[in-house]
């Protein structure tokens, strides 16, 4: 302070300029220095330097080093203790000097003797007292801020008058009409007014006229209807009580000297919902008058450094706080790249609104990499902020072939040419370019067109051939050795006129830049690096720079960015922190690329070097009444150096002098203050100190009263941190209080509460005894606050200091612990990867959240980003959670608990890797070959080509020689004997023994008793076969399979034969002689058993042989064999199994399941009723060969219900089902009833029983007698018939029927007049039969005819009524037949005879039988195949 006087023994303090890209690039400000002297030289007053007289810039930053927001704000410097009479070179030097010391060591301040500290109180208690001095220390503040208060009134108005002649000074400049407001579109009801506003800015201020559809608004021609008014530069068109018809285009015409601008907008004018026009409007838009400069813009959430990919897209959003908040008025927002206005289009799409202002780029290429500014009008002026967006290459259209020009142009633009001008790509790892291609299309087309037919080697080339007046687009491929790039981004439309005057492309000097100077790479932040570099020597039309980096100790370089920048300073972003780098630069003209330059220095990704900043949370810990002590919070920044010190000031609550605690440095964050006055309020504040100075202090403590505590319970645990910090978990770590109470802490309480909420919720049930509690279930990004109580046996203390906010949120890259042995010692190690670190970074490990330290049992070692904690001789006291945490970085930690599993797991392996072994795959095993020869062998995992090993046989060592074969294979691991004569000698104990380097292992097989039998019973078997097979034998031996039709066939595959080679089947040695002879040739015989029943159990027998040999195969069907064939049978059968099929006979109802094949050896079960059925007099089972069938005799209602049938094939069973009841089960049973009469019919007609033949050959003048046995109940009626005439009884013609049984036609001497047809009829009430008779008669002496039959005999019945009226379930013809009169001839009664009386159907789906075969004489009435009631076989 002005007029203070200091001892020389007070502390200096030097704050030394942080390595910033800002400071960097403009050297050292006047606030980068701060020197604090405390030796009695007067601070000297800096002189204040309006913002106006200082030297105007862009308001657009072109710092693009750093993701930065400018803030316009005016802040007041607090006094500083000291200032220094050094000038600024001084100053500089003596800082340059303490940068480049090796070590910092912090200056020992004001070590006074105690008799000058007794003289300087007696010398001010003796001028002064204590109030005198507090009035004059008030009064000297009180005019300190006076004065600055004047200043500040002084400056202030100065401002306002150079604002005033700004404005002036800008009125001068001549401007076009432009829209700074344009008008915006209105829907609006009927009968509502509508404000049309806009503002316009030019020099001199334009004149602006209103217009609908083109036509000027007169308000004179309607009034009342328009209103124009211009105020405060804002002018407007008002239309009140709008109708239909004033819906239009409506615009806005500005004037002025020097042009014309135009806004337009629609207004659409609705019509309410019943008004003759459906309503499609919510609310009539609000208007407002205020302009968007006049809201209060405050950015929140800003975009950082971006990095997008060529090709792709990407969003740019900065949320934004508007006041107030109008849906109809965003705010005023610019976007510039690189210092130059965007405006918005297919490749720029802007959006402001929402509580945010979003830029899309939805089609990247390089050219938008750059510089981004968002510039937004507030209330107060301007905010903006920047951030810079990094565009790579996309993936190369071949390996190896560079990346796509950018920034293609036209200049130089004609009637028939153009010169097309672009930027080179960065090449970094690819070949060398060779040259480019420029291609061409024309506005609206897709065609493109190469213009050039070999690569140009320069960045420009003239495109001839243009089309008057056409316009075109641009684009540029590179080509290299490897490949063509990918298309350039097109350029802007380009028409091709002879224009007077057009941009030209500058430059002459030919040749690329040379190379730029020397590369300086500083520290910036955590992930960023500050470059820059001198300019070439020869510049040569530079259009920017390429920079390369690479990891240190790495070869491959990668890009820094990959559009030309035109500065020499650089922020390279996206590095990976604690990693080091090396760094170059390119020149680029449209020659190319210069040569590289000189390497930077590698330097480590690290914060710029700074002072740390404040501690915080100073709380009070302890009492007694004359002391106090004090614990605070690190500062949240280090400044890039380790905090090394801390410095605590003290004072009276009601006094405003600080005075200093402690002369020598604090290391740790906790402090006991001596020398209080017990009852007086006193305020604290701490400052840091690192390797660049001293920090600003905190801010000071609420004020603390010094009076002894005396309370039971404890005090306030302190120094709450957090680690290992997850999405659902923490762990919290606290210390335990300083003032224990009355008896010792016995636990702590931990609770929990969102951020800003109140309420807060205890985690343990119960005190626990440790100062660490892992907490869980908590919510992703949810903010939460802890608080720590300590417990006593009094009761539950004070609660601490609430903990900083921390959210649930694990670091990008977080990795965990990882236990694990290593593959060539054998330790056992735990090992973590950070995901970030810094140099001062350290790796802090801890058991049970307690520092292990230096501790024999294990040892801490680190490389990098990796820490191992090895442990020297693990056991069960190693055991429990061991975390690690990484110091000086955002909370870098993770732990991992190891259990006794896990260690007894982790010491087996370290046990094997110490003491190696061979690993195997097998162990000793053996195979029989062919031949008979035995096979031992073992497989390892891994052999190398150094392997030694040896077989042991009963304790005697075995080599290769003669019937023994030892090797090896390394590739597979495999080691074997081969014993080619396996007798009964080879018994025994078999070892093996390997060694492999350090390795060794050792296997054994017992071959003795059962096991030894085995292996030589299998040995001679292979023997045996290997001889059998030298001659025709079987492959395979027969084997049963089941067709499709259900044929069981019993094959066989054969080698080893010829033609001569015979085949021959047996069945229980009687052969079998199949209706297709074996053919061996085809390797394979077969034979087929159809209709496979019990009859064909059995042994069957195949035999091979010739000349060479005989070979035989035995197939014994019988038992499971037998079963297993008719298992196979039922499964083919149960498939094809149809569903049950109703069928009625004259003996009751049936029940059919049509399938492939059947026979009664097959697992069938009927069920009625889920009961299941026995074959019986009432429920008859049985079969054919193509179907199963069930009968139900002399039906009742006891037998409706639900039947099935299952076949079982031993695996599934195939169940069909049919249900007999309701209306199924009437039918059925009146078809029954039907058909019973139609078989009583048919048993009691009349019929020819025998006795007539049907030929007859007799010589004339002989006697022909025809007698025949007929039967029939009742006795039928007989009639003779000769050619179908009936026969009367005369002397010639004698007809008889004796006893109802004996029909007979004797014709005495017959003459050749007898010759003919001659037939008889025998019927009664249930029918008849019909049966005919050729007679030839000859004369005497004459040839015998041949025998000349009739008609074919066909049946002749004659049907009648059935007294059972026609029905079954499928309609028959109900017709009845009529019983024929006698009068009726033969030919009559066989016609009527073939349509019998009923003819039953059977329900669908019942298979077509076969046609029977018709017997010799035809029966009436004859029911189908499926009609007949075959007596099934009792079981």
């Amino acid at each position: 302070m002005e007029g203070e006087q200091h001892s020389p023994g007070e502390r200096v303090i030097f704050l030394l300029p942080s390595a910033s890209a800002s400071q960097a690039a403009s050297g050292w400000s006047s606030t980068a220095l701060r020197c604090f002297n405390l030796s009695g030289v007067p601070v000297m007053p800096s002189k204040v330097t309006p913002w106006y007289k200082k030297k105007r810039v862009s308001q657009v930053k072109t710092d693009y080093a750093y993701d930065h927001t400018k803030c316009v704000c005016a802040k007041q410097q607090t006094a500083v203790r000291t200032s220094s009479s050094k000038s600024v070179s001084q100053v500089q030097a003596q800082a340059t000097v303490a940068m480049a010391e090796p070590a910092y060591t912090i200056p020992a301040f004001r070590q006074r003797t105690a008799d000058e500290g007794t003289e300087e109180y007696q010398r001010v208690s003796t001028k002064v007292g204590k109030g005198l001095t507090v009035i004059q220390e008030e009064l000297h503040r009180m005019r300190m801020t006076t004065k600055a208060q004047v200043d500040s009134i002084a400056i202030q108005r100065e401002v306002r008058n150079m604002m005033y002649k700004k404005t002036d000074v800008l009125e001068d400049i001549p401007k076009l009409p432009d829209f700074l407001v344009a008008l915006r579109p209105h829907t609006v009801w009927e009968k509502t007014p509508v404000k049309l506003f806009c503002t316009v800015q030019g020099n001199p201020r334009p004149i602006v006229k209103w217009y609908k559809g083109g036509v000027p608004v007169d308000p004179l021609t309607a009034p009342g209807k328009y209103k124009i008014e211009n105020k405060y530069g804002v002018h407007s068109l008002i239309i009140s009580r709008c109708a239909v018809s004033d819906t239009a285009e409506y615009s806005a015409v500005a004037t002025n000297a020097h042009g014309t601008a135009t806004s337009k907008a629609t207004v659409t004018v609705k019509r309410a919902a019943g008004s003759g026009e459906s309503c499609q409007l919510g609310l009539v838009p609000h208007l407002t008058e205020i302009h968007p400069s006049k809201l209060e813009v405050s950015m929140l959430d800003r975009f950082s450094v971006s990095f997008g990919v060529e090709g792709g897209s990407i969003s740019l959003v900065c949320t934004l706080v508007v006041v107030p908040d109008l849906p109809n008025l965003p705010p005023l927002a610019q976007w510039y790249r690189d210092d130059k206005l965007l405006k918005p289009s297919k490749l720029a799409e802007m959006l402001v609104g929402g509580g945010a202002a979003r830029l899309t780029l939805p089609h990247l290429a390089k050219d938008d990499e750059g510089l981004y500014t968002l510039r937004i009008f507030t209330k107060d002026g301007t905010t903006e902020h920047s951030a810079y967006l990094f565009v790579s290459d996309a993936a190369p259209s071949a390996p190896g072939a560079p990346g796509a020009p950018l920034s293609v142009k036209a200049y130089d633009i004609n009637a028939d040419y153009v010169l097309v001008a672009w930027k080179p790509p960065n090449t970094v790892n690819e070949m060398a370019i060779t040259g480019y291609f420029v291609d061409r299309c024309e506005s609206g087309s897709d065609t493109w067109v190469q213009c050039n037919d070999a690569p140009v080697k320069v960045c420009k080339y003239p495109v001839h051939g243009l089309k008057v007046g056409h316009s075109y687009h641009f684009r540029v491929r590179a080509v290299n050795s490897a490949g063509i790039s990918r298309p350039s981004r097109k350029s802007d439309k380009v028409t091709a006129l002879d224009a007077a005057e057009s941009e030209r492309l500058q430059g002459t000097d030919e040749g690329v830049p040379s190379a730029p100077g020397q590369v300086v790479a500083t520290r910036n932040t955590k992930s960023s690096v500050f470059v820059q570099w001198d300019a070439p020597k020869y510049l040569k039309n530079l259009m920017g720079y390429y920079i390369d980096g690479r990891i240190a100790g790495s070869k491959e370089w990668f890009p820094c960015n990959h559009k030309p920048f035109k500065h020499t300073r650089f922020v390279v972003h996206g590095l990976i922190p604690g990693e080091s780098y090396t760094f170059r630069v390119q020149a680029v003209n449209v020659y190319g690329l210069s040569e590289e330059s000189q390497e930077s220095s590698s330097i480590t990704v690290e914060p710029a070097l700074a002072t740390p900043s404040a501690p915080f949370g100073i709380t009070l810990l302890s009492c007694d009444g004359s002391s106090m002590t004090l614990a605070w919070k690190k500062p949240k920044h280090c400044g890039g150096s380790k905090v090394n010190a801390y410095y605590i000031d003290k004072r009276n609550a009601d006094s405003l002098v600080w005075k200093e605690v402690n002369l020598v440095a604090v290391t740790e964050r906790i402090c006991t203050v001596d020398n209080l006055t017990e009852g007086t309020f006193y305020e604290f504040k701490v400052q840091a100190a690192n390797m660049a100075g001293v920090g600003v202090p905190s801010a000071p403590s609420a004020p603390m009263k010094c009076e002894a505590w005396t309370m039971e319970e404890p005090g306030p645990a302190y120094d709450l941190s957090f680690s290992e910090v997850r999405c659902q978990s923490l762990v919290l770590l606290w210390k335990a209080p300083v003032y224990t109470g009355a008896s010792a802490v016995t636990g702590y309480l931990v609770d929990m509460a969102k951020k800003g909420s109140s309420e807060f919720v205890t985690l343990t049930q119960e005190a626990v005894n440790h100062r660490y509690l892992k907490v869980t279930g908590l919510k992703e990004g949810e903010t939460y606050v802890f608080r720590v109580r300590s417990v006593n046996a009094a009761g539950v203390g004070k609660p601490s200091k609430l903990s900083e906010p921390i959210c649930a949120k694990a670091l990008p890259g977080t990795q965990e612990i990882v236990a694990g042995v290593d593959e060539e010692t054998g330790d056992v190690f735990l090992s973590f990867e950070a995901c970030e670190i810094c140099e001062t970074s350290n790796f802090v490990w801890s058991k049970n959240y307690k520092a292990i330290g230096e501790c024999p049992r294990v040892a801490a070692t680190s490389k990098g980003r990796t820490s191992r904690l090895t442990f020297s001789s693990p056991d069960k006291d190693d055991l429990g959670a061991y975390s690690v945490v990484v110091t000086d970085t955002e909370g870098v930690s993770a732990s991992h608990t190891l259990t006794e599993d896990a260690l007894n797991t982790m010491l087996e392996l370290s046990y094997a890797i110490r003491h190696p072994i061979v690993p195997l795959k097998h162990g000793l095993n053996y195979e029989v070959l062919e031949k008979g020869h035995v096979r031992f062998w073992l497989q390892a995992v891994k052999l190398s080509s150094s392997v030694s090993y040896r077989f042991i046989v009963n304790d005697k060592e075995v080599t290769s020689g003669e019937g023994i074969k030892i090797s090896h294979d390394v590739a597979t691991g495999v080691i074997q004997m081969t014993v080619d004569h396996f007798t009964r000698a080879n018994e025994g104990t078999y070892t093996v023994q390997i060694h492999d380097g350090k390795a060794k292992a050792q296997s054994s097989l017992v071959m003795v008793g059962d096991v030894f039998k085995a292996a030589l019973k299998e040995a001679e078997f292979q023997r045996k076969e290997h001889i059998r097979k030298q001659g025709p034998h079987f492959s395979e031996y027969l084997y049963f399979t089941v067709t499709e039709d259900c044929t069981v066939m019993l094959a066989c595959k054969v080698a080893n034969v010829k033609k001569e080679t015979s085949f021959h089947w047996y069945k229980e040695d009687d052969e079998i002689v199949p209706e297709t002879p074996p053919n061996v040739m085809s390797g394979a015989c077969a034979l087929p058993i159809p209709m496979f029943s019990r009859k064909d159990q059995g042994v069957y027998k195949a035999v091979l042989s010739d000349d060479r040999g005989k070979d035989t195969s035995l197939f014994d069907i019988s038992g499971k064999v037998f079963d297993d064939i008719i298992n196979a049978l039922a499964q083919n059968a149960g498939a094809s199994a149809s569903e049950l099929v109703l069928q009625c006979t004259p003996e009751g109802i049936r029940l059919q399941c049509y399938m492939n094949y059947y026979t009664e050896e097959m697992k069938t079960v009927w069920k009625h009723k889920e009961s299941k059925i026995a074959s019986s007099e009432k429920m008859r089972i049985g079969g054919t060969a193509e179907m199963a069938w069930m009968q139900i005799c002399d039906p009742s209602d006891k037998e409706k219900g639900n039947y099935s049938i299952e076949i079982s094939d031993g695996v599934q069973t195939h169940t069909r089902s049919f249900d007999l009841s309701g209306q199924a089960y009437t039918d059925a049973y009146e078809e029954y009833l039907r058909l019973k009469a139609a078989a009583f019919a048919e048993k009691n007609r009349g019929r020819v029983v025998g006795g007539l033949p049907d030929v007859v050959t007799i010589m004339e003048a002989k006697s022909l007698s025809l007698t025949c046995t007929v039967w029939g109940e009742p006795t039928p009626e007989v009639t003779w018939f000769k050619n179908e005439q009936e026969v009367a009884s005369t002397e010639h013609t004698k007809v008889t029927f004796e006893g109802g049984k004996f029909a007979s036609l004797v014709i005495t001497k017959v003459t050749p007049e007898d010759s003919g047809k001659y037939s008889i009829n025998v019927r009664n009430k249930y029918g008849g039969e019909f049966v005919e008779i050729t007679v030839s008669v000859y004369k005497q002496g004459e040839q015998i005819p041949e025998p000349k039959l009739g008609h074919p005999k066909t049946p002749a019945a004659t049907p009648v009524s059935t007294p059972v009226p026609p029905k079954s379930p499928a309609p028959p013809s109900k017709t009845p037949t009529p019983v024929p009169p006698k009068a009726q001839t033969p030919a009559s009664m066989r016609s009527q005879a073939s349509t019998p009386a009923s003819t039953p159907v059977p329900k669908s789906p019942t298979p077509t039988p076969k046609s029977p075969t018709p017997s010799r004489s035809a029966k009436s009435p004859t029911p189908p195949r499926f009609m007949k009631s075959p007596t099934p076989p009792r079981k």
